[in-house]
Order: structure tokens, then sequence, then C-alpha cells
């Protein structure tokens, strides 16, 4: 397994109510994604980027980062084998 990126999810109470000032203010200007529940802003000149969540209704607890893999699979297993708790099931 490679690592890709790690990213902090920044907890918000309301995503939309979050977003001026991510976007306005600090200038990450590309919307990558946006489920209503987590969202995610970047600036395609510098790379800078922020992941907001506020509650992941599928999980028993909200994220605080992501992490890109090159295998997610691979690394589920990894992760399970090394004995580290799984709070939510790939799904």
């Amino acid at each position: 397994m490679r690592v890709i990126r790690v990213m902090a999810d920044l907890r918000v109470a309301d995503v939309e109510a979050a977003k001026s000032f991510y976007t306005d203010y600090l200038g990450l200007s590309t919307e990558e994604f946006n489920m209503g529940w987590v969202a995610r802003y970047t600036s395609p000149d510098s790379r800078a980027n922020v992941q907001l969540v506020t509650r992941d209704a599928t999980a028993p607890e909200d994220p605080v980062i992501s992490v890109h893999v090159d295998d997610v699979e691979g690394a589920y297993e990894d992760a399970q084998k090394l004995g580290y708790e799984i709070v939510h099931p790939l799904t």
C-alpha cells in the first residue's frame, strides 16, 4: 500500500454556512465535491485544500482524517491484521 494523500477533516456545524469563508476569503475556488455533510475545497494554484464535515449518518463516529491510498482493499486488510479499530467498514 502507498499513501497518496492525507487530508484533515474539519468539523463544521453547516457546510454551506462555512463555504464562503473557505472559498471567498481563503480563495479555495474549486469545489471537488459536496455531499451535503462533507465537501472538499481546493486551490488550483497552490494545491491547498480542506475537507469540511458535519455528521456522517452512516458511521458511529465522525472522521477526523481522510487517507487516500493506491490499494484500499489491501490497506483495509493490513489494518485488520495489525489490530486497528475500524469504526466504519468499507462499503
